[in-house]
């Protein structure tokens, strides 16, 4: 049995990754830990976790959690990881980190688009990206793991087997993202009121949101080949899920048939990646509460355009269930355990 801690379990991210391992056959959670309630019970924060016996919030001590845990998720902030994780890794503690502190492998691209002081180099060379579906081999070998982002798993993973099939110009990528409010957050700002985003869409961080860099590093490696992109995510008044539709000019003479046998060898072997028949629309309300990704695929002749449509829900497989599916493999069991969910309809 694993024994698992969860910080910040008191955030969207944490309680996602509480409904998630009480159904894993291999996983205790040992300890919960949360900075603005520890000595309470999770239930008076979240009463719909009233039946599930879970340990008391216990305040953040990475003495204790060092000594407690096999594995620790920190669901936290930027910039909290990076203070927390080295005495976790020095005590033989795996991490996996649901923040954005190891995902970009620049300290000063970190500094540059989080506008925080970075962690240290050695982390860095210490932590793999979890794209799981992309990175399993070292996922498999991590001590450290850094959680992709909800937008850069949805993207990536439509982009992928196109980006490195070199069918695409690498400078032609458009990226346009829509997400639920649940990606902000619980915390409260005017940014989510429900008056001021209720009927009513939205872009946000146009050109400067922090996920860009690291969709653009991650395309990069896998490829081989220099990528720049332009995205721009967009508020929807729903809760969850997220739809990227990404545009790509076609350097190769190819038809649909070739994208579509692409993209089915790409994840003929990956259980959570659905690719879609040629024609039709993926809905985020198709993966809702699941821990897959929906992907179609559409060839514009007139434009010479590759249209890729990605679906996720970002609180699963933009974070929680990509943890777990991260957490599965780390620890030699099947990447699905625990994981096998149908997604939630309507």
């Amino acid at each position: 049995m694993i024994r698992v801690g969860i910080v910040g379990a008191t955030g969207y991210s944490g309680v996602e990754l509480i409904r998630l391992l009480s159904l894993h056959p291999h996983a205790h959670m040992e300890r919960l830990y949360s900075s603005s309630a520890e000595g309470t019970s999770l239930a008076s924060v979240f009463p719909h976790l009233q039946q599930i016996t879970l340990p008391t919030l216990q305040a953040i001590d990475p003495t204790a959690m060092a000594a407690e845990n096999d594995v620790v998720f920190l669901a936290t902030p930027a910039g909290v990881s990076r203070e927390l994780s080295p005495q976790l890794l020095a005590a033989g503690v795996k991490v996996i980190d649901l923040s954005g502190d190891f995902r970009l492998s620049s300290s000063e691209l970190y500094r540059t688009w989080y506008k925080k002081e970075p962690a240290s180099q050695d982390q860095l060379a210490l932590a793999v990206y979890g794209l799981h579906e992309w990175n399993r081999e070292q996922v498999s070998e991590a001590k450290l793991i850094a959680n992709p982002g909800c937008y850069p798993t949805a993207a990536l993973l439509g982009l992928l087997p196109l980006a490195k099939s070199g069918w695409a110009d690498p400078h032609s990528w458009i990226i346009d993202a829509k997400s639920g409010v649940s990606g902000a957050g619980r915390g409260v700002s005017l940014g989510v009121h429900y008056s001021e985003v209720n009927e009513s869409v939205s872009a946000y961080k146009v050109g400067q949101h922090q996920h860009t860099p690291e969709i653009e590093q991650e395309l990069t490696r896998q490829s081989g080949v220099e990528t720049i992109i332009q995205f721009t995510p967009h508020l929807i008044p729903m809760t969850r899920g997220i739809l990227v539709t990404a545009y790509a000019q076609l350097t190769a003479s190819v038809g649909i048939e070739a994208l579509q046998d692409l993209y089915e060898s790409a994840y003929s072997d990956k259980p959570f990646v659905r690719v879609r028949q040629p024609g039709t629309h993926p809905r985020t309300k198709e993966v809702y509460g699941s821990n897959y990704c929906d992907i179609a695929l559409h060839l514009d002749q007139r434009t010479g355009r590759v249209i890729i449509l990605s679906v996720i829900d970002n609180v699963v497989k933009g974070a929680a269930g990509q943890a777990v599916q991260n957490m599965n493999t780390m620890f030699g069991l099947p990447e699905t355990e625990g994981l096998a969910l149908t997604p939630v309809f309507p």
